[in-house]
């Protein structure tokens, strides 16, 4: 957490408008927080020199929020019609969970959280837990990010994509 910036209630607003609605104006941001459109256009300049904004699409460094542990579970469930569905809903519904993948394999669950600190991570393993059809967890802390690509088609080339994305018949 020592990378983290200082924000106030005002950033915080800002940031979960961005996040929860996808919105990149001053005007939306103003609209959606009640925060006056010349305060969002100064705050959003103030995120991005402090490194919280990385780019035009407003992608967000979680380690400048505080966020910096990332914890990589493993959920093993008990099998019932539908679970993939209740269990799985349930685990995203969990404070902190970002992503919740159904797998084939051994493991039912595989669910990826951003968090502060291993008190954050006690209280995770605790709300999966507390889930009556998950029988067992096994979590990683992620050490070093050798990449996250934010958005999956920069992962491809350019011609790849017209060849998988595109009907050239």
């Amino acid at each position: 957490m020592d990378d983290a910036v200082d924000l106030d209630e005002k950033d915080v607003r800002i940031l979960k408008a961005i996040a929860s609605e996808g919105v990149t104006s001053p005007e939306k941001i103003d609209t959606l927080t009640g925060i006056p459109k010349s305060t969002v256009h100064y705050r959003l300049n103030q995120l991005r020199e402090a490194g919280v904004l990385t780019n035009d699409l407003y992608d967000m460094d979680l380690s400048k929020l505080g966020l910096s542990m990332t914890v990589i579970t493993e959920v093993f469930a008990t099998y019932e019609e539908g679970y993939h569905e209740t269990v799985g809903e349930r685990l995203g519904e969990i404070e902190g969970v970002n992503q919740v993948y159904f797998t084939m394999g051994d493991t039912d669950f595989v669910v990826i959280a951003h968090v502060t600190d291993r008190e954050m991570v006690e209280s995770l393993v605790s709300s999966y837990e507390a889930i009556d059809e998950i029988q067992r967890t096994s979590s990683k802390f992620v050490i070093a990010t050798s990449k996250d690509e934010p958005h999956p088609l920069n992962d491809f080339e350019f011609e790849t994509l017209l060849d998988v994305l595109v009907d050239r018949s």
